[in-house]
């Protein structure tokens, strides 16, 4: 059974960063592309940052320079650093993986508070 679990959510000041990091088990974790999804209320799904298995990464527009993504394959994690955070990055952050097989699957998520 597929398992990822997200941490690192919390309150934090505009301006401030926070590291999440996403465990998965139950899953070939190296040969899956994973994400980091946001969704604040009432608003749409967002893909963040997304890294494929060969280590190449891409952003969305609204967090490039700010946000970067990693994985530890050894652990089985991937991570999200964010810095330079913003009272419009305040959502709920999603670990999503993914397979050229069409495999997906979705954690269920943590909370990013940012506000002054």
């Amino acid at each position: 059974q597929v398992q990822l679990v997200e941490s690192g959510g919390g309150w934090v000041q505009p301006g401030g960063s926070l590291k999440l990091s996403c465990a998965a088990s139950g899953m070939i974790f190296s040969i899956y592309t994973m994400g980091w999804y946001r969704q604040a209320p009432g608003e749409q799904r967002e893909l963040v940052a997304a890294i494929t298995s060969d280590g190449r990464t891409d952003y969305a527009d609204s967090v490039k320079g700010r946000f970067t993504i990693s994985r530890d394959n050894a652990k089985n994690t991937v991570y999200l650093q964010m810095n330079s955070l913003r009272s419009e990055d305040t959502a709920a952050y999603h670990c999503s993986a993914y397979s050229d097989s069409g495999e997906f699957y979705w954690g269920q998520g943590t909370q990013v508070t940012v506000s002054g």
